[in-house]
């Protein structure tokens, strides 16, 4: 089995690799997809074929795909990058690598997503068979993109598409923890935040990658306590702005998301339930 990974030097791919490396068995190898030999030499010196291109070059993905079974597209744009680039990356050349999947055979094809895709609350948490409500305050190109990125590929004929919608991630050095300021910063005291470790996405994407039967489905990736804006800034050693307890959350319930899919279908259990967990193990 060929297994081909894109989005390998951002946050989640760069963790995600080397453990996909490490759980490889005898005759499955592991095919990088970087825009420059530099970027790729981390992962040649783990044992990984490197592909160099851009994955919105249309010529590239056929070189890319070529021989391969499997496809974990992690590749993703959003924070501070123009809406116009988070579409051409988070739809365009998603589903353009999706169907030069289906052209070169590919049996099976992991599309990393976003809890945000949900959008507004519901009154609880969300479950995978929930659709897309635009709005929030967390709403823009990014999960918009990546919404219509998850419909346009379940929807291509012939190919085993299924889909894994991370939380915040953080962790292993990770700056997203203390970069959740920009926005915790200005909620209420009580707003909160679903989270997962990078140890536990990548446990989840690997259930996604293996498990037999499950094409079109969908699960979210979550630990077991999101927390709150308050618990933010004291996780960041930051003092909390008093104004933070004038405020109102406007949605209690915002992409706050329901792991029991991923638990009873794919035996899914966080290594760390919560950040104090990670906290406590000092893998932040």
């Amino acid at each position: 089995m060929l297994t081909l990974v894109t989005g390998t030097t951002g946050q989640v791919g760069r963790r995600f690799v080397p453990r996909l490396l490490a759980q490889s068995r005898p005759g499955e190898r592991v095919r990088v997809l970087v825009r420059d030999t530099a970027r790729g030499e981390p992962f040649a010196a783990l044992g990984a074929e490197v592909v160099v291109g851009d994955l919105r070059d249309t010529d590239v993905l056929g070189k890319a795909v070529a021989g391969v079974d499997a496809v974990v597209n992690v590749a993703a744009s959003f924070r501070g990058v123009p809406d116009e680039e988070a579409w051409a990356v988070n739809r365009d050349a998603a589903v353009e690598l999706g169907l030069a999947a289906q052209s070169a055979g590919v049996r099976r094809f992991v599309q990393v997503s976003t809890g945000l895709v949900y959008g507004q609350g519901r009154g609880r948490l969300v479950t995978e068979e929930d659709e897309s409500r635009p709005g929030g305050s967390m709403w823009g190109a990014y999960p918009a993109s990546k919404a219509e990125a998850e419909r346009l590929l379940l929807a291509m004929e012939g190919l085993d598409v299924r889909v894994g919608r991370l939380p915040f991630v953080y962790g292993e050095g990770d700056p997203h923890l203390a970069q959740s300021l920009m926005w915790a910063k200005n909620w209420a005291s009580g707003q909160r935040l679903h989270m997962g470790h990078h140890v536990d996405v990548a446990q989840g994407l690997l259930r996604i990658l293996h498990a037999p039967g499950i094409p079109g489905r969908v699960y979210n990736i979550a630990d077991d306590a999101p927390v709150t804006a308050v618990e933010l800034h004291q996780l960041n050693g930051v003092e909390i702005p008093a104004e933070l307890y004038e405020r109102t959350d406007p949605d209690p319930w915002l992409v706050l998301m329901s792991t029991e899919r991923i638990r009873r279908e794919l035996g899914y259990r966080p290594v760390y339930s919560s950040v104090y967990a990670a906290r406590e193990a000092g893998a932040l």
